[in-house]
């Protein structure tokens, strides 16, 4: 189905202010849905969020979505038909530090959304967005396919794995006899103009760039399914559209990019490197009694690719290239909403 069925079309998007989250209300404007962004303030600053102003294209509710009265009084005031849950704590390292929060945030946020879409009956298509981390990892050569044991071990992950569950639970207990499609999405590490996380190694990069000061890599020896944020956004909107008008399609889905752009943090950083110039290098320092992270993480998208013949547009080349266009612009004072949505232009011709 053509994304273009999203044209008038309100979507709830719930961590809308965040990095994937604005990259998600962009595209929907682009497309011309109603887009009701229900978040907390942007998470840093600078923010996307701010710098592309999203909020005049869309409604933007601030709330928390451990606030299920809000979240519940947002629903039903706008009805919407679809549902996009990006909402989280989504730092590893951040879950170590705040356990807790992580889980009142990733897990009861799940059931606040999921309950509040049970009293709404406007809904009919959901997809919630958990991470490729959900997988019980066991340094495989090959890639997690979703019918592997959920099981994440970090606090971050390990609340991811249980939105999975939660989500499942609500599809066989209430969703089962409702006309409403269910799906749950597995993304890898996304990267892109306009992310200003901490302990994400893009952005340490551009603020190294932007520092003249070397890049510091602390375990360039991790293999990560990294891949341009557009990927998994449009893709979910593909997913979203597409089950709307099909329940059966309703399913979890792996969104990952080919073998071979399953690269270590190393390579990334070179390559980001190669695209900046300027003589950009990094640096290897490995942390001493660091939190634990896994060394070997790939996916396995079969599924995806029989369902809707899905293929990743852009190699993980192509994503650091993209990447670095959007930085320099920003760096620069010039229009990043304008290479936005050039970028976003350029993917969508490919999917035609």
């Amino acid at each position: 189905m053509d994304l273009k069925e999203y044209k008038g079309k309100t979507v709830l998007v719930t961590g809308h202010t965040g990095f994937k989250g604005s990259w998600m209300c962009k595209v929907l404007s682009q497309l011309g849905a109603n887009v009701i962004g229900y978040s907390l303030e942007a998470p840093t600053n600078p923010n996307l969020f701010t710098l592309v102003n999203i909020e005049n294209e869309i409604t933007s509710i601030i709330g928390d979505i451990r606030d299920l009265n809000h979240l519940q009084n947002v629903m039903n005031e706008f009805s919407p038909e679809i549902v996009i849950h990006m909402a989280a704590q989504p730092i590893v390292r951040d879950s170590y530090t705040n356990p807790v929060y992580t889980y009142e945030t990733n897990v009861m946020g799940t059931v606040n959304i999921l309950e509040a879409i049970r009293h709404c009956p406007s809904v009919k298509s959901v997809v919630n967005v958990t991470t490729d981390k959900v997988y019980k990892n066991n340094e495989w050569e090959w890639g997690y396919r979703e019918n592997d044991v959920l099981d994440g071990y970090d606090p971050y992950s390990n609340s991811k794995s249980c939105s999975e569950l939660v989500t499942n639970s609500y599809k066989k207990s209430f969703f089962y006899n409702r006309d409403i499609a269910v799906t749950t999405c597995r993304a890898g590490n996304v990267i892109g103009g306009g992310d200003f996380a901490n302990d994400r190694i893009i952005p340490d990069c551009i603020r190294a760039m932007q520092e003249g000061k070397d890049i510091v890599v602390r375990n360039p020896y991790s293999i990560r399914p990294y891949q341009h944020v557009l990927e998994p956004v449009i893709t979910y909107l593909v997913i979203a559209i597409n089950q709307l008008a099909d329940k059966s399609l309703q399913d979890s889905y792996n969104i990952g990019p080919n073998d071979d752009d399953c690269v270590t943090t190393g390579e990334l950083v070179t390559m980001f490197c190669e695209s900046w110039g300027e003589d950009a290098k990094w640096i290897n320092k490995c942390e001493a009694n660091a939190p634990h992270e896994s060394n070997f993480l790939k996916l396995d998208c079969s599924r995806i690719r029989k369902t809707f013949a899905w293929e990743p547009q852009w190699n993980v080349n192509e994503a650091v290239d993209k990447t670095v266009e959007f930085s320099k612009v920003l760096i620069q004072g010039d229009d990043v909403t304008k290479v936005m949505i050039k970028q976003i232009n350029e993917y969508m011709e490919g999917l035609i």
